[in-house]
């Protein structure tokens, strides 16, 4: 495993977690925890009831077409053992933007759920803590599984690097 860190060095945590979670796993976890939160996106913390006819319940599942798009890619470049080439990178670019609003949502996960005080005297549902902290703990899986389907990419598809991008292509297809 090539890293920065001098062998000596090299933090064995992360190779014994990219052990446990395979490229295979994180793909399949991936996607299973998007589709559980997307559900989970139109649910209303605070009323017990789903919302389908909020615009911005929308939001979040259109940015996970982008990570499914990313996962499809990643799958088909381990798959076929090709190299990076600039459209996956440009993916991989979007990608870090939509992790900074999977952070958000997170935050304003957080936020909720931290509300459960100033609400107290109102009538709260039963569910609120517990459909709460689970949404809360997806949420942050999605986030450990995103950095590790980025690290796969980099052992298994290998760095971006386009000073010889002309030895990586094959021309007769």
């Amino acid at each position: 495993m090539a890293t920065r860190f001098p062998k000596a060095l090299q933090p064995t945590y992360m190779n014994t977690i990219l052990r446990f979670f395979s490229w295979r796993k994180c793909m399949i976890l991936s996607v299973a925890v998007i589709a559980i939160l997307i559900v989970l996106n139109f649910y209303g913390l605070y009323t017990n009831k789903f919302y389908f006819f909020k615009f911005d319940n929308y939001i979040f599942p259109l940015f996970t077409v982008v990570h499914f798009i990313f996962l499809y890619v990643l799958w088909f470049k381990i798959k076929e053992q090709e190299y990076t080439d600039p459209q996956m990178r440009n993916l991989e670019y979007a990608m870090y933007g939509i992790f900074l609003i999977y952070m958000f949502k997170i935050m304003d996960t957080l936020y909720i759920l931290l509300s459960y005080t100033e609400y107290q005297d109102h009538i709260m549902p039963n569910t609120f803590i517990p459909v709460g902290t689970i949404i809360f703990f997806l949420q942050f899986f999605l986030l450990f599984l995103t950095i590790l389907t980025f690290k796969h990419r980099i052992l298994m598809v290998g760095p971006y690097n386009f000073d010889n991008i002309n030895e990586n292509i094959d021309s007769w297809q």
